[in-house]
């Protein structure tokens, strides 16, 4: 059986810099009727435990570590068993919201990671968070950006561990030069394409300015 793409939509908070924020995340779950991956435990182990049902969860894959995102991130590990990745450069956005439970293994770029016969490859993608990652699966038509590209931009850059020039750069390198019509799976919010986002790179450029 293919692999699919489930979606899950979690609430509570984002917090940096002394503020805190309330948040939609968005949950990926890509696997078939018997393994499953997470791209980013926001928010609620008990609703992504109960998306998985009986799977195995072969990975708990971080796009990067800010606390939103990996909030759930050791809840479910604790319940599944499941290893929790991360790309190293992100560790120190990661001890402040898990100061006592390290990731169990690191995501390196290039790094190809095997979920019910699906491949997905890890893209190093910094600017929003220093490790941050997008992970492309050819074979699903799909690129999921975590907070690197949304509908309508690049993610936020105006927070401590973000940098602007970087963000603009690893969109223009890594993802626009996917195929036009891969689908991009936001952390937060809807969907997009790449060949929707790619015509307003200089528009991003101009207005980071």
């Amino acid at each position: 059986m293919a692999a699919r793409i489930e979606h899950l939509v979690t609430s509570g908070t984002f917090s940096l810099d002394g503020g805190t924020w309330d948040v939609d995340n968005n949950v990926w779950i890509v696997g078939d009727d018997s393994e499953a991956v997470v791209i980013d435990a926001a928010h609620d182990a008990d609703a992504i435990a109960e998306a998985l049902g009986d799977r195995r969860l072969v990975a708990i894959i971080c796009t990067h570590a800010h606390n939103d995102h990996i909030d759930a991130a050791p809840a479910l590990a604790a319940r599944t068993g499941a290893p929790i990745l991360l790309q190293a450069d992100d560790l120190p956005l990661w001890k402040q919201t898990h100061p006592n439970r390290l990731p169990d293994g690191e995501l390196a770029d290039g790094q190809r990671l095997s979920v019910a016969g699906t491949e997905l490859t890890v893209l190093h993608t910094p600017g929003h968070a220093p490790g941050a990652v997008c992970l492309y699966a050819p074979q699903l038509g799909t690129v999921f950006t975590g907070d690197t590209l949304f509908q309508g931009g690049p993610g936020a850059t105006g927070r401590s561990f973000s940098h602007f020039p970087t963000i603009i750069d690893s969109i223009r390198d890594r993802l626009l030069t996917l195929p036009p019509e891969t689908e991009v799976r936001t952390g937060h919010g809807d969907s997009t394409t790449i060949g929707a986002e790619a015509p307003h790179l200089k528009e991003w450029i101009d207005r980071g300015h």
